[in-house]
């Protein structure tokens, strides 16, 4: 029988009763409310710091911090004559004065429009030039319009170019060196894979990117490096909007022997029209991405006495192809309450070629004294060219090896919310989400001997059925303590995700498939989340926080069908997070926050039993993975001029049950890729980003993140202590050629990595972009010059190496270099504040 601990829960609940006491002793005083938004688009600024000041003699009295929509509201002590000033980082201050306060009195002053740090750019006009970056007391904001060699790609093309962000030759996004990060899109959790997510959303809807490195309790905890809030685009006024883009590559300069031509072509469309209490938003979305690349490896293996090398080169490419619609209605049947109802539909399909030649496979028997070690023969291989003198010759075998993996996902998601906003200063916010998603692909792998490809050796086809059945039901309150700020709210998630894989050999005597037992099973896993949440927000003096906690309780069952087992999991866990903020002097802020997380597993890393990806490489899960627990403390600095900015941030992360994708030896020449908790790790890093305006001509950008990775545990028995320093550079610079016509320069670095079993080499892309406008800026057209390399630069390939006492493999990944991109986009009047598209919940992390 289960018991979980209920001690937490009780205590939670007696705080939030104090906080309701508390209430009624401020019920007299005379209160302000309003909400704060950017006077260039209506856009609400969440977080806003608002200070109340005695006329007389400016002294504070009271002070807030809005909430998530701009909204605020404050108690004055004392019936009188006040001013209010409004700051936001980035922006002008704002005065509202004189204000006349009653006790008892609920005075609302309306929208209050703050104005973003203006510049002088050419003799005649003064110009609005909103910052490009920006930080509120639990969050860096950057405007995803600067990166614009990312136009015409994808959401992950954006967020590659923000400080703390890396991305991998494989496509692996990481932040601050973690690749467990949770995604929002318009303020709605959503738990997708972020490297899918973001690759399924058009860079050319981005708005902002939000980075959330200590969020607050009213988030999910999931994520071990934080949260990035994607802001899709907004505005504010009634009638009609439209905007379309569209994309087409030009023929890859080098093709890399790849049997297809790469084909690059899209075009998304979004139309959103406002008619009194109606916003109603439909977006079609259609994509064909296409990768060149090539593969060149090299293993080698040890077992019973048996040196196993295989050298390999050959493609590796990547046929992508998507396309979604999404609709969005919104009705207000009064100025205090919002209904909404969104849909998406969309599907997605990923052919992966590997078409590898084995030139030569080759056994040797060596004893274990005369065995120099698995990293000494790669060594020889690059030596002598092959290891023929080093042993007794045993075999060897040239063959060709087709392999193709085709990933695919149809998606269908619903959601309905409600929110009811009353007296200014309690809101209440229901809503859910339902998700019915279709996700599989089957593998084909032929090993053909060479050079006649006639002659099939061996022949494997495996498939899987994954549907998945997701739900989210929550309620958030949030009500005006005094000039406390308070929020609260509960929150369900289920989810069920079965999984039928077959696995079929190919019996060529008798003409017919057999099933392989090994690999063929079902799997099961349900999923249960409880969550309530209370947190305090506000302004002291010259202090801002927000502090709060977060209880949750798990319940995870994983079910197998051979053997027949079920592997249950449960926990109650408290996640407690706090950011205060303190102005130093002019534009000079002080941020220090803490936060505790969880990452937890996915379906796909707690299947137990193999999964084929290659001809050398097999995939398994552990159904008994523990999630990762993550506790953070950071503390930086941030400087603010005109519409320039720097900040600097130091951060400590702590992740106990890390959980690592590490190698074994599956038989003489496939190896297995294990997902297993490996120890503990700890990251000590330094982030570093700037936004300058030198000049009306010249912007930069700068973004980099250097940290210590240190990860001690066991893996198979062995020791595991390793540590390196990693870095990662991020900029660009936008020159302004003429009016209309603008440059942009940019580059990606991310260096060498330690891993538990080995190292990835260093990862670059730079980019160039020009852009012409047209048509009072409504028309634009860019060319985008994407992973340059020209034959000299090494751009866009990654090695990536793992060794242990009887295995090496090293890797190179080389993608595809010098793209070329055109692109129109066209965009009539101005698009809903209120636009929002619901996104996958569940399924794009398993995707």
């Amino acid at each position: 029988m289960r018991n979980p601990p209920t001690q937490s829960l009780i205590r939670f609940f007696i705080l939030v009763s104090v906080f309701f006491t508390y209430s009624a002793s401020v019920a007299q005083l005379g209160q302000v409310s309003g909400q704060v938004q950017d006077s260039m688009d209506n856009s609400n600024l969440a977080f806003a710091t608002i200070g109340l000041f005695q006329l007389d003699d400016s002294s504070q009295v009271a002070g807030t911090l809005a909430d998530s929509s701009g909204s605020f509201s404050l108690f004055a002590p004392t019936s009188g004559t006040y001013f209010l000033q409004v700051r936001f980082l980035g922006y002008e201050p704002y005065f509202v004065s004189p204000l006349s306060i009653s006790a008892g009195e609920n005075l609302h002053i309306g929208p209050i429009g703050i104005t973003p740090t203006a510049q002088l750019l050419d003799e005649i006009e003064i110009t609005g030039r909103k910052s490009q970056s920006f930080h509120k007391v639990d969050r860096q904001v950057f405007d995803a319009g600067q990166f614009r060699q990312a136009r015409g790609g994808n959401a992950t093309d954006v967020i590659r170019n923000l400080p703390g962000i890396s991305v991998s030759s494989l496509g692996e996004i990481s932040l601050r060196g973690s690749q467990g990060f949770m995604v929002m899109l318009d303020g709605r959790q959503v738990q997708g894979d972020p490297a899918v997510l973001l690759n399924q959303l058009p860079a050319n809807v981005v708005r902002n990117v939000e980075i959330l490195t200590t969020p607050s309790a009213k988030y999910d905890p999931d994520g071990a490096a934080g949260i990035i809030h994607i802001t899709t685009q907004r505005g504010a006024m009634d009638g009609f909007y439209l905007q379309v883009n569209a994309l087409v590559g030009a023929p890859s300069i080098e093709p890399y022997d790849n049997a297809e031509e790469s084909r690059r072509y899209g075009a998304d469309v979004t139309l959103n029209v406002i008619r009194g209490k109606w916003d109603i938003s439909f977006g079609l979305d259609y994509r064909k991405d296409d990768i060149a690349g090539q593969r060149i490896g090299y293993v080698n293996t040890y077992l019973n006495e048996g040196l196993t090398e295989f050298p390999s080169s050959g493609e590796r490419s990547f046929d992508r192809e998507r396309y979604s619609a999404r609709f969005s209605a919104l009705f207000r049947p009064k100025s205090n309450q919002q209904l909404s109802l969104s849909f998406f539909a969309g599907d997605r399909t990923q052919y992966r070629t590997a078409d590898i030649l084995y030139a030569p496979q080759q056994r040797i028997r060596i004893t274990p004294e005369n065995f120099l070690g698995p990293e000494a023969y790669w060594d020889l291989y690059q030596d002598k060219g092959d290891v023929f003198f080093a042993g007794e010759f045993i075999d060897s075998l040239t063959y060709y090896n087709e392999n193709l993996r085709v990933r695919q996902g149809d998606f269908f998601i619903g959601g309905v919310d409600y929110s009811w906003e009353w007296n200014h200063k309690s809101s209440l916010r229901l809503s859910t989400l339902y998700e019915r998603t279709l996700l599989g692909g089957p593998t084909d792998n032929a090993s053909l001997a060479w050079p006649n490809l006639a002659d099939t050796l061996q022949f494997q086809f495996n498939t899987n059925d994954n549907p998945l059945d997701g739900f989210r039901v929550k309620a958030d309150f949030s009500h005006q303590l005094g000039n406390i700020s308070w929020e609260s709210g509960y929150q369900y998630r289920y989810l069920f995700h079965p999984g039928d894989f077959l696995y079929l050999d190919r019996d060529f005597e008798a003409n017919r498939w057999i099933e392989n037992p090994l690999f063929t099973n079902k799997i099961e896993l349900q999923r249960e989340i409880h969550s309530l949440y209370t947190q305090f927000s506000g302004t002291w003096k010259k202090w801002t926080y927000v502090a709060g906690i977060r209880m949750e309780y798990m319940d995870r069952e994983v079910s197998l069908a051979s053997p027949d087992t079920t592997y249950s999991y449960e926990i109650l866990q408290p996640f407690p997070t706090l950011n205060l903020q303190y102005e130093l002097g002019e534009n000079w802020f002080a941020k220090v926050g803490y936060s505790r997380r969880i990452e937890r597993t996915t379906t796909f890393k707690m299947t137990p039993f193999p999964e084929r990806e290659h001809n050398e490489t097999l995939e398994q899960g552990d159904a008994e993975l523990l999630p990762e627990f993550i506790d953070l403390v950071e503390l930086g600095m941030v400087k603010n001029w005109s519409d320039n900015s720097v900040f600097l941030t130091g951060y400590l992360r702590s992740t106990q049950n890390v959980i690592n994708r590490v190698n074994t030896v599956f038989n003489d020449s496939i190896l297995n890729r294990i997902y297993t908790n490996v120890g503990e790790s700890r990251t000590l890093g330094v982030e570093l980003g700037s936004n300058l305006n030198p000049t009306p001509w010249l912007q930069l950008y700068l973004g980099g993140n250097v940290y210590r990775y240190r990860i001690k545990g066991s893996l198979f028995g062995d020791a595991i202590n390793t540590a390196n320093t990693i870095y990662s550079i991020n900029a660009n610079a936008q020159v302004q050629l003429a009016p209309t016509w603008s440059l942009q320069a940019g580059v990606n670095y991310l260096s060498e990595r330690v891993t538990a079993q080995g190292v990835d080499s260093r990862f670059y892309n730079p980019s160039l972009t020009l852009k012409k406008g047209f048509l009072d800026g409504k028309l634009s057209a860019m060319v985008q010059w994407l992973s340059i390399d020209m034959g000299i630069l090494e751009s866009n390939e990654q090695r990536i190496t793992t060794v242990r006492d009887n295995f090496f493999t090293t890797t190179n990944y080389v993608y595809e270099v010098d793209r070329v991109l055109f692109s129109l986009s066209y965009r009539l009047n101005q698009p809903s504040k209120q636009m929002k598209f619901i996104e996958s919940e569940f399924g794009e992390k398993e995707y």
